[in-house]
Order: C-alpha cells, then structure tokens, then sequence
C-alpha cells in the first residue's frame, strides 16, 4: 500500500539489523573498493557505496539515519580529496551522492510505505522501477551536464559515460541496498523452515564455483551461471539468495576487471571520441546487462517463492486450526448428542407412566361421565407433554435425516390435532377431521415431522378462529399426501403474506394484540415441509379465512406377508423386560386385555435365561437396563439354540432418537416403540414387529 510522502521510517516498530557504526564502516570500505579498483585497474564496475546509505536510510531511524547520512557524506568529502579531485567536482560529487539517496528513499517510501518490506515481489519490482531508475537516471544526466560544462566532453564520450555511470550505480543501489534490507529482516524468514544450513552452503559453494568456471573461460556463456543461482532462489530465503547474489558479483566483477571471462570476447564499435578509453571499459556494457539479468531474476524469484512458502505455512497454520475446531465441534455434537438422548430417554420415562396409566383408565367403563372426562383431559395433556418434549428435543438437535416408519393418517391425523382440540374445545369450536378416499391404507414416512408440521398448522388454525370451525381434509393421489388445512379465522392481511413464514414474524405484534405466541410455528412447519421433500401452500381471504395445504410425498407401505399365527389352543406368550415394575405393570395390563399371557424380567440377564428356557410369541425389551442392557440381551437371544432365537423382539424405550431406532434393528430386534406408549401405540407396533418378524424368517429360510 502506498505510504505519505516521508523521507524517514516511523519510530514504532521493531529496530532489526546491524547498527549505525556497522552502516558507516560498510560504506567507508565501499569506498576504498572503489579507490583501489580506480587506481589498479583504471575502471570501477559498480558503486556500492550509494547503496549502503540508501539501506541506512530505509532501516534506521530518523536520528541514526540523519548520523549516519552526516558520517557518510563527510567520508565521500574525504575520499574526494584523497582521489584529487578539484574544486568544484570535489562537492558536487559528495552532493550528488547523497541527493540520489535522498531522493531515492523520498520514493521509496511513497511507492512501498513507512516500513519498506522487501519480501514482497511487487515492492521490489516498484522500488527498481519507480524509485532507483528514475533517481538514478537524473543523478548521472546532472553529474555529466557539471562535467560537460567543465571538461568539455564530445557527445560521444558523454553518452558513454552516461551509460557507463548509470549501469554502475543502478546496479550498486539495486544489489545492495535490497540486499542489507532483506538480511536485516531476515529473522522474519525463520518461520519458513525450509533453510537448512549445509544445503544453504553447499548450494552456494555450487554457485560459487559454475561463477568462477564461467568468468575464467572467454568461450564460456555467462548465463551458465542462472541455473544454480535460480536453484539458490528456489530453495533459500531471500537473505540467502541476495548472498548469493553477492557472491556472483563479487566473483564476476574481479574477473572482468583482470580481463577474463566471457564479457572479453565483445565486439565493440570503432567511435573516434572513444579511442582513449581502454577496451575494457568499453565491454563493460555487455558485463551490465549480464548482472541486471541476474539482478531482476534473482530477487523477484526469491520472493516470489519465500512469498509461497509463507502461505504453505500459513495455510497450514489455519488448516490444523481448522481441524482441531472441527474436533472440538464433533465432540461438543457428541456430547450434545449424548445430552439429548439422556433427556430424552429421563423425561419419557416419567410421563410413559403417565399417559400409559391413563390411557388405562380411559378404557374402563364403570368410571363416572365426570372421571371419564378428567381422564381424558389428562391423556390429552400427556399427549400435548409429550409432543412439547419431542419439538423442543429435535429443534434443539437439528438435522435433516428422515426416519420411515409405517403409520395411519387417521392416527396421525387424531395426535397432531390433540393438543388443539382442548383450545377449540374451550371456544366452542368443532375441528373436523376427515381421512379422504385413498388415504385410508398404511404409509411409510417420518411419523415425528409430519405430525410436528401439521401440529403447528391446526394450532395456528384454532388460534386464530374465534367462530365457525377448522376442517382438516386428507387426500392422496397415490404418490403425494395433501392435507388441507381450512378455518373462518380472520385470515391473512395481503401485506403480511411475504413474511408469513419467517421466524418470529407476527401481523400483530403490539401489546394489544389478542393472540399470543412466539411467531416461530408457521416458520418451524415449512422447515419441517421442506425437510420432507414438500411445501406449503397458502391461500387467504383477509377476514374469512384462510387453507394452508401441506404437500409431500408419501410411498404406501408394501404388503406386508401374514404373520405367523400361535396355536389356537393357547395364549399368546409375551416376555416382558423392563427394570422399571411402573413400567412392567402397566405392559402387562395393556396385553391382559388381548389376552395375552405374560412373564416378566427385570434386566437383559433374567431376559435372556428365561428365553432359553421357555417358548416366547414375543419379546418386549427394554434397552437401559442394569447388569445387561436391551441391546446386548437381543444379541444373546438371538445367538440361543432355544425358540426363542427366532421370536419378534420390540424394542420399547424411552431413547427415541432415530440412530436409537437403528441400534435396535442392527441388534436383531424387529422393531422400535418410543415411549411413552398407549394401547393403539402398542397394538400397532407389535403388529409391525410381527410382520418384520415374518419377513426375516422367511429370508432366513430363502
């Protein structure tokens, strides 16, 4: 992102890399470098020495950068007379040096920000390109106009020395300056845990070595030496890479200048002007290309892949993190699951007592009309209890598995509207339901969500029906199920009807209102319809009243093969098996009316002894049990050379779950009863057992 025009770094932040003395030593050696390569070899490839300060200037602070500006540029001075230079060449060099600093950090800073971060590839390419090229380009047009005006040089000769002076300080801010940067921030590089040191050294020994065969054979080519450096970028960190970098312009450089190497071997072109400067200097061209290919190859690789590898370890980072929440959610759903089938299995087991008892009293005909209408009141409110216990259970577990069971419409139809009936009963309202042609047979569906789905829409009918009534119409056309759902309540107002559905939506919801709720029925039925496969569909007279019609699909339940009779000459033979007596007692008076014959067992252990000593017609069985739960007493039924083995097992039990369901049938039981139970849920469930006993049978014998 790009920074305000500023020439120093802010204050905060981490202070990283060598310290001002380090800066100023560097630049002074730079600086003999340069007298001692002028004076022997009479040429100077490239001009480190800018570079050094640009990197103080970058990195330090604003008072330690100012010091070590001051220091600098009063060793340029030094170094200036030492060489002989002349007034005014002597200051204009020194001032030259440091504008081209100063400017080039002025840019710097604007194109990369306050902390210029070289690890990254576009910030290097900017900082090349819209910072030292340009300052660089106008230092050298200013340093040869003064020594043009001074010397009097020809064209010629000032466009040489122009190209000479811009490849050698381009070249010197664009290798070291990136070079100190990248190694003062080089403990930012630790995390990538790719460097090793023996392979750091050895490829850079490799490097060392193709630069030095290269640069001692004229017919060698000098891009040779791009492969082991590209391999230094690919598998070090930058600060590795601009050593290297180092290494091959250090090596190449002392070549070139003792005259090897293949720069040797360029042909030049004969220009009258330039007949004094020595052919080495002339070929220098050919050498700058070489260093400014490897120069822009190098670096921008090196962070473009140190840039790889901090996002491979990045998304690592957030990959394990992303595991481990992904654990610890399972196992927060686990415990969770385990907490839903413990309250499930804890509060059906009290109202199984409840709503059995009086389901009981309800079948005895010598109770006064007065006693006989409590009890009823009283199965209802278990009915309504225990419908509340299922709605609060599965909306606190959520899913979208469907669990098919065979069922009647007419008794699903009677549980869903059970708990409205004592409402319209209490405002005078008759509901009507009424089992259309074709919808009489057994189905296979979700049994919990269509009876949640059409509860919610019968109570929102008698809730808001003050006069006429409810009408609740079954049809089935032999695949889809549509029931109609009709009141004269006072309907749905046109502009309501887009948010009809949403949770916690209501027409009315100021303090006055007359009808009370949360707004989440309609919402938690259309959820319960989609989940179904289905919808809802609403039709509404503001004032009149109004249909809602659940549509899903519905298969018939196959033809079930006869079940296999009991003799005729004796009762049916039930084992009952329950660690509750409240439990036993109340089976055993349920099955007395079918003149069933009973023998009860207190634990799986009990259960399974007196079914491999006695001949059972079926098993009811519980599954938490002590000594021996339901399902492993089943398994060692079922593993018995008695009978027995082969009875109907029903699972009765308060774990309702549908995965509860599936553990009783991998058990070997043939079906599952979710307590609490009544005489119609009992019967139908024997049934079914029955009839899935008679089908494995004769698979068995298959």
């Amino acid at each position: 992102m790009a920074g305000r025009w500023r020439l120093f770094r802010h204050e905060a932040g981490r202070e990283a890399g060598p310290p001002p003395l380090a800066y100023v030593l560097l630049f002074a050696v730079c600086l003999l470098l340069g007298q001692w390569s002028a004076s022997t070899f009479h040429a100077v490839i490239v001009w480190p020495a800018n570079g050094v300060m640009l990197a103080a200037l970058l990195q330090l602070r604003r008072r330690k950068a100012i010091a070590v500006l001051i220091a600098c540029f009063a060793l340029n001075l030094v170094s200036n007379v030492a060489r002989g230079d002349v007034m005014p060449l002597l200051w204009i060099n020194a001032v030259l040096n440091m504008g081209q600093v100063l400017v080039a950090g002025l840019l710097a800073r604007r194109i990369g920000g306050a902390a210029l971060d070289m690890r990254r590839p576009r910030r290097l390419i900017a900082f090349a390109l819209l910072a030292v090229a340009p300052t660089v380009a106008l230092s050298t047009t200013l340093s040869i106009g003064a020594g043009a005006w001074l010397r009097d040089y020809s064209p010629a000769y000032a466009a040489f020395v122009w190209r000479h002076m811009f490849g050698m300080e381009l070249l010197g801010l664009l290798i070291v300056t990136p070079t100190l940067l990248l190694l003062a921030r080089a403990h930012r590089f630790r995390g990538e845990g790719t460097t090793r040191p023996l392979e750091a050294v050895g490829l850079l020994l490799l490097l060392a070595a193709t630069t030095t065969w290269v640069f001692s054979r004229p017919e060698a080519i000098a891009f040779v030496v791009l492969p082991p450096l590209l391999l230094v970028a690919f598998r070090l960190s930058p600060p590795w890479t601009a050593a290297g970098l180092i290494l091959t312009t250090t090596i190449s450089g002392l070549a070139t200048l003792t005259g090897h190497g293949p720069v040797m071997l360029t042909p030049v072109p004969d220009v009258p002007d330039l007949a004094a400067v020595p052919l080495r200097m002339r070929q220098m061209g050919a050498y700058y290309v070489f260093l400014l290919v490897v120069v822009i190859t190098a670096l921008p690789v090196s962070t473009l892949m140190s840039e790889r590898r901090q996002l491979i370890v990045r998304l690592r980072a957030r990959t394990a993190a992303a595991i481990e929440a992904r654990s610890r959610a399972e196992q927060s759903d686990a415990a969770k699951a385990r907490f839903l089938a413990l309250m499930s299995h804890e509060m059906r087991t009290p109202l199984n007592g409840i709503a059995g008892y009086a389901d009981l009293l309800s079948r005895r005909v010598d109770l006064p009309a007065e006693a006989q209408a409590q009890v009823e009141a009283v199965c209802r409110s278990g009915e309504a209890m225990l419908m509340l216990v299922e709605d609060v259970l599965e909306f606190s577990r959520g899913g979208d598995e469907l669990a098919a069971e065979p069922l009647t419409l007419a008794a699903l139809l009677q549980e869903a509207a059970a708990p409205a009936l004592m409402n319209a009963e209490a405002k005078g309202l008759p509901v009507t339901l009424v089992v259309g042609l074709g919808a009489e047979g057994e189905f296979s569906g979700d049994r919990r969500r269509l009876r949640q789905a059409l509860h919610h829409l019968i109570s929102n009918a008698v809730k808001f029906t003050e006069r006429g009534g409810v009408r609740v119409t079954t049809e089935y056309d032999g695949a889809v199920l549509s029931v109609a759902i009709t009141d004269t309540g006072c309907g749905v107002a046109s502009d309501f009807m887009p948010r009809l559905f949403e949770a916690f939506s209501q027409s009315d919801d100021s303090l006055q209102r007359s009808h009370m709720g949360a707004g989440v029925g309609l919402s938690l039925a259309q959820a319960q319809a989609r989940r179904l496969g289905g919808r809802i569909e609403v039709s509404s007279v503001e004032g009149e009243g109004s249909t809602f019609t659940l549509i899903a699909p519905l298969p018939v339940l196959a033809a079930a093969p006869d079940v296999v009779a009991t003799e005729a000459d004796r009762a049916m033979r039930v084992l009952i098996v329950d660690d509750h007596p409240v439990n036993r007692e109340m089976m055993r008076l349920m099955l007395a009316a079918a003149d069933c014959e009973t023998v009860e067992a207190t634990d799986g252990l009990e259960a399974v002894q007196r079914a491999g000593e006695e001949v059972f017609d079926l098993i009811l069985m519980d599954v938490r049990m002590p000594h021996l739960d339901g399902l492993a007493a089943t398994r060692q039924i079922r593993a018995l050379a008695s009978p027995a083995a082969v009875a109907p097992i029903l699972a009765v039990t308060a774990d309702a779950m549908p995965e509860d369901a599936d553990r009783c049938r991998c058990a070997g039981m043939d079906g599952h009863l979710a307590k609490p139970i009544t005489h119609a849920r009992l019967y139908a469930a024997i049934d079914q057992a029955m009839q899935a006993a008679a089908t494995r049978m004769e698979r068995a014998a298959a």
